[in-house]
């Protein structure tokens, strides 16, 4: 969640990339199976390689530190956008479409009011709907989607989405025995730029770095912090029992810490160090560190436990390091500042996403298919038609989540009328692909 995050397929996808294995559904997953539209004719999906999610993490392959929006020209706009099947075709539930409601109701407020990066729409092009959705009923919900949107397809249209949670460790407020792994708050020396206010090119681009005699150079990586690079620039607003726990919270970018007297105190994520992410799913996998059946999140962390150094060295191979703040209220918060919902939250790459905009997923994962809303972004969740589904908090919600890995396609929800703006001409809704459906498995 952005502040989250994050996002960070869960566990992580934890591993990051693609070394999780899949997981049997929910059974709050398991709901009968409307009709979906097909996808359309041709090749089979596309098999992206899976990300990281759930953070807001900068990804920084080089100095400077990393920009944290897609090169100029990298937009939906740029990819091309035709329309879609009708929204009434495409076998929304009842269910979903009340929650989507909510959460879009939520999302208005920045909605029309926010510069859209994936130059799809303005402002004012959405006030319309959310003038509707404060006057729909909530039964009504399905036909307030059908009477306000029609359908996108952006570039292919093919879609991956993988998972993130709100996860929930052991911490406390003060350090103690058994609670000695330090959760830092924003660090005073660490510098972020609006590139934008330098040069018109490049508006919306950040870095981060650390101030230091007069100049911006890059902030202390992973390891560098954990030997206490920063101590003292930094301040430390809760205390970890785990330190492996801590790192999963950090992919995730927000979490639930249980306190020793029972109360919980909820973190979010606040800035990033500015430094690569490096998934060590995949970079344990690689060098022969999981055995057969270690590649889901629980394997990963016994072998990081059973590991001489506790597994320090291989999560310092992560160089991106979070640091956090305390949340008070609805939470946890996603890219727009605002609370996200569990299973209706996707987070999507603000470039190819309007956020706040509604999204349908068709894949074959049961429990992703459905109706969606941009309300958060990822470090590692860039490009079109890429997403991560947020399944909120608990060993439920971990579970789908961390196996999470669906591929199929994806039609984005716009105020009507502009698929044809955008193109210069009428555009009428096509049926499902080749007329075929699909449904949930």
């Amino acid at each position: 969640m952005t502040r989250l995050v994050l996002g960070g397929a869960l566990a992580v996808a934890l591993a990051l990339t693609g070394c999780v294995s899949p997981t049997a559904p929910s059974p709050s997953a398991q709901r009968p199976a409307p009709a979906r539209p097909a996808p359309p004719t041709g090749a089979a999906p596309s098999s992206p390689t899976p990300g990281p999610v759930r953070t807001t993490r900068t990804m920084v392959p080089t100095a400077p530190p990393a920009l944290t929006t897609a090169p100029a020209g990298a937009t939906a706009q740029a990819q091309g956008v035709r329309p879609g099947p009708a929204v009434d075709a495409l076998g929304i539930t009842d269910a979903e479409a009340r929650s989507a409601l909510a959460a879009f109701r939520i999302s208005c407020k920045s909605l029309v009011r926010r510069t859209d990066n994936s130059g799809l729409t303005r402002g004012g092009d959405w006030q319309p709907a959310c003038n509707a959705a404060a006057a729909a009923a909530d039964q009504d919900a399905r036909a307030f989607f059908a009477s306000q949107f029609e359908t996108a397809v952006i570039g292919e249209g093919k879609a991956f989405a993988t998972g993130y949670y709100e996860p929930e460790i052991k911490g406390s407020r003060t350090r103690s025995t058994g609670y000695e792994v330090p959760i830092y708050g924003r660090p005073g020396d660490l510098v972020e730029v609006d590139l934008g206010l330098f040069a018109d090119d490049l508006k919306g681009r950040r870095i981060r770095g650390q101030a230091k005699d007069g100049k911006l150079i890059r902030y202390p990586d992973r390891a560098a912090i954990v030997g206490g690079a920063i101590d003292g620039n930094a301040p430390i607003i809760a205390w970890a029992a785990d330190p492996v726990e801590f790192f999963f919270l950090q992919v995730q970018g927000s979490g639930l810490l249980e306190l020793p007297d029972g109360k919980i105190m909820r973190v979010g994520y606040d800035t990033q160090n500015g430094r690569d992410y490096t998934g060590i799913g995949a970079y344990m996998r690689d060098r022969g560190l999981l055995k057969p059946g270690q590649s889901s999140m629980q394997g990963i962390m016994a072998t990081l436990r059973a590991m001489p150094d506790g597994g320090a060295a291989v999560m310092n191979e992560n160089k991106s390091f979070v640091f956090f703040r305390e949340l008070f209220g609805p939470g946890p918060l996603g890219a727009l500042g605002l609370p996200v919902t569990g299973r209706t939250t996707v987070a999507a790459d603000p470039a190819f996403v309007p956020l706040g905009a509604p999204v349908f997923l068709s894949v074959d994962r049961v429990e992703a298919t459905g109706l969606w809303v941009a309300q958060d972004t990822g470090g590692a969740i860039k490009g079109a038609n890429r997403f991560d589904t947020y399944w909120g908090a608990g060993e439920d919600a971990r579970r789908v989540a961390g196996g999470m890995s669906g591929r199929g396609n994806a039609w984005l929800l716009l105020p009507k009328g502009t698929v044809a703006r955008l193109n210069g001409s009428s555009s009428t809704p096509v049926a499902g692909g080749d007329g075929r459906t699909t449904s949930r498995r």
